[in-house]
């Protein structure tokens, strides 16, 4: 059977483009910009909803849903914010027939909607921290649409939080970056990620930091995975989110914001995925182990039918493909596409023999296995295949990553990969000259690699790349 897809080394975004098509992703909406998910592309996005989501409830936040539209003068009290989004707006000047009297904006975020309720619900330092999050969808309006890297209207989950003070509202805004992005980004997704700060020409529009996860694609671009932002009391002075403290004062409280989209099934895609198709990490897959009927014959059916509950019973997430109307050899390519880790190969000839076969998609490797020691072949499987996806991701990174002295040498690296390079050298006079050569400073770290406080703190590093 010839290529389903074309080459990543040949033309890496008509490979993305193909593999969206093809593993029945998504297709494109009927508005310039919009995306329909289909069912194979929202499971991947409820098995991140499900993992993230209990890492947000383990920080203490609570989750909660805000409007869709926002009264267009609320984005014009933070006036760096409105600025920010000002072009991606998308507006409502009419509705029921006539014109209202304020148009209403579709949320590009939330901030100001938010910002507005906390005001009302906090009264005193007895309500802090008020700890909110939402799963929704927002617009913003996009001119250079790509499947779930750019989209105009993309699903997320926005944290929002009150402190009251200054050192508790970072604290928390990095333990949302480390404990809840970082790990699942890491650990689920498999992907490496460089966890750093924004410099002031890239953060987030109203924020006093932001603090970014850089991901570094197939073809050696960066993607920006999530985000976390310090708001200061920026949002608090615009909404008056004040409260009363123990010593009968009034402040202002001291917020942040945090979020995730559906761009991240982009980056697992651009990741893992190679020329057959998908590769999803185990951890991640709405199907771990798809058993599958090779030809019909004697026994075959019930015994796939055993295996499947026996993978089921050890929680392995399976699905059974018994469609013996279909040739076999277009379920497999259709498998292969998907990227479901494990494929269990039950056929009549092998059955014979006790046996079936063992196919993992991440090395190709096809292996028979005892019919009664699948189970611990498959969860073993799963495990090794989770950690070699990452291996693969990091070298990966490692191999396209240099380490160089000037500006001028780091706009030469970023042709092909990431360059780090020393933030002195670059400063925000050469950050503006990489951006007109469609280079960016994907985020600013120590050199030990850890997230520093200010642009200005001595030996910081910059990671500079083209990106998504």
């Amino acid at each position: 059977m010839g290529r389903v897809v074309t080459p990543r080394a040949e033309d890496f975004p008509r490979w993305y483009q193909d593999v969206i098509a093809k593993a029945q992703l998504a297709d494109n909406g009927p508005v310039r910009g919009t995306m329909v998910i289909r069912p194979t592309g929202y499971a991947l996005w409820e098995r991140m909803q499900a993992e993230l989501d209990a890492r947000i409830k383990a920080t203490g936040a609570q989750n909660a849903y805000f409007p869709l539209f926002i009264p267009e003068s609320y984005l014009t009290r933070e006036a760096e914010h409105v600025e920010g989004f000002s072009p991606e707006l998308a507006v409502v000047t009419h509705g029921g027939g006539k014109k209202l009297a304020e148009p209403v904006v579709v949320r590009p975020t939330s901030e100001t909607i938010i910002g507005e309720s906390m005001a009302k619900w906090i009264g005193s330092y007895r309500d802090l921290p008020m700890l909110l999050n939402q799963w929704a969808n927002v617009v913003r309006w996009e001119l250079r649409p790509r499947i779930f890297l750019r989209t105009s209207e993309f699903l997320w989950q926005e944290g929002h939080t009150a402190h009251a003070d200054a050192a508790d509202a970072r604290a928390y805004a990095r333990r949302i970056l480390h404990e809840v992005y970082e790990d699942f980004m890491v650990n689920v997704l498999a992907i490496p990620v460089v966890v750093g700060r924004k410099t002031a020409r890239e953060r987030f529009a109203g924020a006093t930091d932001t603090y970014p996860l850089e991901a570094m694609m197939g073809d050696g671009k960066a993607l920006q995975m999530g985000t976390s932002h310090e708001l200061g009391q920026n949002f608090a002075r615009a909404f008056d989110i004040t409260y009363s403290d123990s010593a009968k004062g009034v402040s202002h409280a001291w917020t942040t914001s945090w979020g995730v989209t559906t761009r991240m099934i982009g980056g697992v895609i651009m990741v893992h995925g190679d020329d057959d198709g998908l590769r999803i990490p185990p951890l991640l897959a709405p199907v771990q182990a798809y058993v599958m009927v090779v030809k019909d014959g004697e026994g075959v059916l019930p015994a796939a039918a055993t295996l499947r509950d026996a993978l089921r019973d050890a929680g392995v997430r399976v699905a059974l493909d018994d469609r013996v109307d279909t040739a076999f050899g277009r379920r497999a390519v259709d498998a292969e596409l998907k990227g479901y880790p494990v494929r269990v190969e039950v056929g009549p000839r092998d059955l014979a023999q006790g046996t079936v076969t063992l196919v993992r998609r991440v090395d190709g490797s096809k292996t028979p296995v005892a019919v009664d020691a699948v189970v611990d072949a498959v969860v073993r499987a799963l495990a090794e295949d989770q950690q070699a996806l990452y291996a693969q991701a990091l070298k990966a990174r490692t191999d396209r990553t240099v380490e160089v002295a000037t500006l001028g040498e780091a706009l030469e690296a970023a042709a092909t990969g990431w360059a780090r390079v020393p933030w002195a050298a670059v400063g925000a006079a050469g950050e503006a000259e990489a951006n007109n050569q469609g280079v960016t400073v994907r985020c600013l770290v120590r050199p030990d690699g850890a997230v520093p406080d200010s642009e200005d703190e001595p030996d910081l590093v910059a990671i500079l790349s083209r990106a998504y």
